[in-house]
């Protein structure tokens, strides 16, 4: 199997009882109690995935989850003690791919790695995504760079808000419903809140004045185009 996971927990028991089941599984796991020493260690390689603690001793498992995600797409799965549905959009909106409240089951979290190791597998970069560049009106995104551009200006976004662009643009003017919207960027085994959708798209409304995201009531949303608009 040979891919490596960075765990980043200050709790010794859970660090330990982690490791064995994840080892036991084949995969190499690497441990750090806090994250400025995971992210020195990550300036010398990049770990297969990330398992992030959030109430770490100094920088907590929010700014790391951040500051990787501006790195890299690794994936990120985030274990918290913390259960507010506040907490685990914030987590989801700041780039993590899933998370997971203690106490938990270690069997939980390795299928959980086994899913978004799966995923990732299924999902290769062909070569008409590649090279392919969405123009939409004043919306542009460079799908092999993952950037976004709207009105020639480059707009700094993180990789699910990326997600929900490409899936509106790919399609204008088709309206998507929350649940789908759900399954689509966070992915089936997700079992959150609906509103995770629309902290998603406040954002993106926020960073982008004007952008054409139409709220379809009582439903979701959708990116309005009028091909004339060009």
């Amino acid at each position: 199997m040979n891919q490596e996971i960075f765990i980043v927990e200050d709790d010794p028991n859970i660090r330990d009882i982690v490791k064995a089941y994840l080892s036991k599984e084949g995969f190499q796991v690497t441990l750090m109690e806090n994250a400025e020493d995971a992210w020195d260690k990550a300036a010398e390689h990049q770990p297969d995935m990330w398992i992030l603690d959030i109430m770490l001793p100094g920088m907590d498992g929010y700014e790391l989850c951040k500051k990787i995600r501006q790195m890299s797409e690794i994936p990120i799965i985030i274990i918290s003690a913390k259960d507010e549905e506040v907490d685990k959009i914030l987590g989801l909106e700041l780039g993590s791919d899933d998370y997971l409240t203690k106490p938990f089951s270690p069997r939980e979290l390795v299928a959980r790695v086994k899913r978004l190791f799966k995923r990732a597998v299924a999902q290769p970069i062909t070569s008409e995504t590649e090279n392919a560049v969405i123009k939409i009106a004043d919306l542009e995104i460079d799908q092999a760079a993952r950037q976004v551009y709207w009105k020639r200006q480059e707009v700094d976004v993180t990789s699910k808000e990326f997600d929900i662009l490409e899936i509106f643009a790919r399609k204008p003017n088709r309206a998507f419903s929350r649940e789908e919207l759900l399954t689509q960027v966070w992915g089936e085994d997700y079992f959150g809140s609906d509103r995770a959708v629309d902290d998603l798209v406040k954002r993106l409304r926020k960073k982008m004045e004007d952008l054409p995201v139409e709220t379809v009531w009582g439903y979701g949303y959708r990116l309005h185009y009028e091909e004339d608009a060009q």
